[in-house]
């Protein structure tokens, strides 16, 4: 029960304050224990950060499959562009994103490889559900054909660019860049519809 409480008050200093800033003082003290007290469940700082920010990448997951079951019953479209919103919403109020999602960004130089190993399977893992989400929405007609994967990446993109604004800017800034290019992408996956539908088979006797 201690190591899970030293890992909560640590997802909070280290969102708070980043890896730098975070003190293991702090940490105990809030849990109320001796700073040596931390060292009988994790090793060092190093590894209290790591597990903490493994811990934060398997909430936001959890709470990203979460959202999406809640919202099975909308419309793609508002689905996709609803998740956006939730996104930033999810960042204000939940330690646990903000820790994540700073450190995608912005992660501490001396751990840059071990992060980065829990970075892309996070986002490899949102591409393929997204992947799996689309080819669901062909088979039920709800899209008409485009390579799923392809869109799927355009959408972590999409994301990727404005979630910046999440962290240097302003939610209004967030919001003005998601309603400027959300018509743009989805436009751009109805496109990729007629091309698909325009493609002529090759051997067809009608060209």
């Amino acid at each position: 029960m201690t190591a899970q409480s030293i890992r909560d008050a640590a997802l909070f200093h280290f969102a708070k304050d980043g890896y730098e800033g975070a003190s293991l003082r702090a940490i105990a003290d809030e849990v109320g224990i001796k700073k040596p007290s931390i060292y009988a469940h994790f090793s060092c700082k190093d590894d209290l950060f790591l597990h903490t920010l493994a811990f934060a990448f398997q909430e936001v997951q959890r709470h990203i499959l979460e959202y999406f079951r809640d919202h099975a019953d909308m419309p793609l479209e508002h689905r996709l562009k609803g998740f956006l919103t939730w996104f930033e919403q999810e960042y204000h109020a939940h330690a646990s994103a903000r820790f994540m999602l700073r450190n995608c960004f912005y992660p501490p130089l001396s751990l840059y490889s071990e992060v980065m190993d829990l970075v892309y399977p996070f986002i490899d893992g949102m591409e393929r559900a997204l992947t799996r989400l689309l080819q669901r929405a062909l088979r039920d007609g709800d899209l008409l054909p485009i390579p799923a994967e392809q869109a799927a990446i355009a959408f972590m993109t999409f994301l990727d660019g404005i979630t910046v604004e999440i962290i240097y800017g302003s939610s209004r800034r967030y919001q003005r860049r998601l309603e400027a290019v959300w018509p743009v992408f989805w436009h751009g996956i109805h496109h990729l519809n007629e091309e698909a539908r325009s493609v002529v088979p090759e051997g067809d006797s009608s060209s």
